[in-house]
Parts: C-alpha cells; structure tokens; sequence
C-alpha cells in the first residue's frame, strides 16, 4: 500500500474511533482500516450509509448480500472480515458459512437467502443487465420494497468499499477468530488474485 496513513499516535476524533476498535478487538490496526482513516469523513459516511440499510434487513440479509458482493468482485479483505461478522452475529454456524462460501446454492440456505446471494452477486458482476425481473424474485419471496433498495444499496456499498482497497492495493491480513478451514472456504472465490 502506497497511501500513508494517519500515525496511530496522536489519532484522534472519528481516525482515533476506527484505530481503536480494531486495537480493542483484535489488538492491531487492520491495513484496511488504516486505508479508509486517510479520509475519515468518507469512512464516516459509509458507516451511517450501513447503519441505514441494516434496521429494514437485518444482520443476516446484510451480511448475505455483503458476502455475495465480495465473492463476486472477488473481495479477500471482505470476505474475511464479513465471514467472522456473520460468525459472531449469529447470522450463520461454521458449517454453513463454509457451505455458503464455496457454493451458497448448496448450503441449505432459504430461497430467500440463496436470492439475495444472487443479487448481490449479479449486482457486482454485470448491474447494466439487470432488469426488473432480478428485483421481482425478491419481491416474490417477500421482500418489501425498502428492503430491496436496501439490499441494493448493501452490495452496491461492498462494490464501494471492496473495489476501493483493491485499487489501493492493501494487504490482505489473517482475521483473528476464524479457523483455517473457513478462511480457505470464504478465501475460494478469490482464486489466485
């Protein structure tokens, strides 16, 4: 990574915010986190964006459309880093998180679930043929209006936020929390990149 980030003595306000909770989690400062502290106003802005989009979906659907965004873009830090938020939410077990990593289509998830994966997927991959029939499988399965937008905006904010620290070549660390198994599985998308 070429962009020097703000020291992590002397932080202060929304950089000191960031800095110390990964200190308090996992007793280091994530390189991606010292990405998104050059602009903390930006970071700032994408937080409240999330913390809009999650009350109408949920923490699982947030985390399934997260998920579904960074397989597709593909997103190692992403990947990781939202396998072990979706571990310590609840929102999935080891077993199923692995499943879903190496193939969400097999991994006994609702229908629901499994379109929301494709979603974002799709959002991710190719959102210029998307047409209002991938929205109606959503709205088939019971999916309001509010919470579509707010899946899109999810995995359209992953696109964001994933494609930015690629750009930015951050390196990729290990997540505390997460056995090598799962790690291999959330990390299979992603291939030899």
């Amino acid at each position: 990574m070429i962009v020097v980030p703000p020291p992590l003595e002397g932080a202060e306000g929304h950089v000191a915010e960031m800095y110390e909770r990964d200190l308090s989690t996992d007793g280091f400062v994530f390189s991606h986190t010292q990405a998104m502290a050059i602009n903390p106003e930006a970071h700032e802005a994408f937080e409240a964006l999330i913390r809009a989009v999650v009350p109408s979906i949920g923490v699982r659907t947030y985390e399934l459309a997260t998920l579904g965004a960074a397989r597709a873009i593909p997103s190692p830090h992403c990947l990781l880093a939202h396998g072990r938020k979706a571990l310590r939410a609840g929102a999935m077990d080891e077993a199923q998180l692995e499943r879903a990593a190496r193939d969400y289509t097999d991994a006994d998830l609702s229908d629901a679930d499994v379109a929301v994966m494709r979603y974002a997927e799709r959002l991710s991959t190719d959102p210029g043929s998307m047409t209002d029939a991938d929205t109606q499988e959503l709205r088939d399965l019971g999916f309001s209006d509010r919470q579509i937008v707010d899946i899109t905006l999810a995995a359209a904010a992953r696109n964001h936020f994933s494609r930015a620290l690629r750009a930015l070549a951050v390196p990729v660390e290990d997540v505390p929390g997460l056995s090598p198994r799962l790690a291999a599985a959330l990390l299979s998308p992603v291939g030899d990149l």
